[in-house]
């Protein structure tokens, strides 16, 4: 699959244009939301795990150095954490170009905390795209993290924000912050050099 994904997303319409539709963040979505929403509500979906598995070649990192940002994959019992936004479908154009590094739109079940559901939509970048990284031992994922950056910032001020957004949402995700702590001593021993 190509890295620019745009143009599949368009063709993956499951919404109608003027209705509105629940997209859930599980990466920078929970804390970058920099498009206009109805509403928004923590909520979890069930059988995915976040993972610091898809490489970013446009945001937080470069072609030559990618850095690596949250995808999901499939693990049964699990439950990923994570805000959900109630949007205008038109809404989607402007998230499919900000998704364009190998994420695609699929229909997910979302669970609120007050025990409702809702159908909605999250951009999953699979592991057949082609900015895909897939698995690494946590301290060699934790050195790229600390080392990248991209036209956004540095991969590990994303690490770090949604970290801190995983936490004021009381969420647990053993993955983040052990990535997080990794990437800590890293920091930490290249300021001592």
């Amino acid at each position: 699959m190509t890295h620019d994904t745009t143009l599949l997303n368009r063709e993956r319409n499951f919404f109608t244009d003027g209705e509105t539709l629940w997209l859930f963040g599980y990466g920078s979505l929970i804390w970058k939301a920099e498009f206009p929403f109805h509403e928004l509500r923590p909520a979890h979906i069930e059988g995915w795990a976040r993972r610091f598995w898809q490489g970013s070649h446009d945001h937080r990192g470069t072609p030559a150095a990618p850095g690596r940002v949250a995808t999901l994959v499939e693990s049964p019992g699990a439950i990923c954490q994570g805000m959900a936004y109630r949007i205008d479908a038109e809404t989607l154009g402007p998230l499919d170009v900000r998704e364009k590094n190998g994420y695609l739109r699929e229909r997910v079940m979302l669970h609120f905390h007050d025990g409702s559901h809702a159908e909605g939509l999250i951009y999953l970048a699979g592991e057949h795209n082609a900015a895909f990284l897939g698995d690494a031992p946590l301290d060699a994922m934790a050195r790229q993290i600390a080392t990248a950056q991209g036209p956004s910032g540095l991969n590990c001020d994303y690490l770090l924000k949604l970290a801190a957004a995983l936490e004021d949402l009381g969420a647990q995700d053993a993955h983040v912050f052990a990535l997080v702590e990794r990437v800590k001593e890293i920091k930490k021993r290249a300021t001592k050099k």
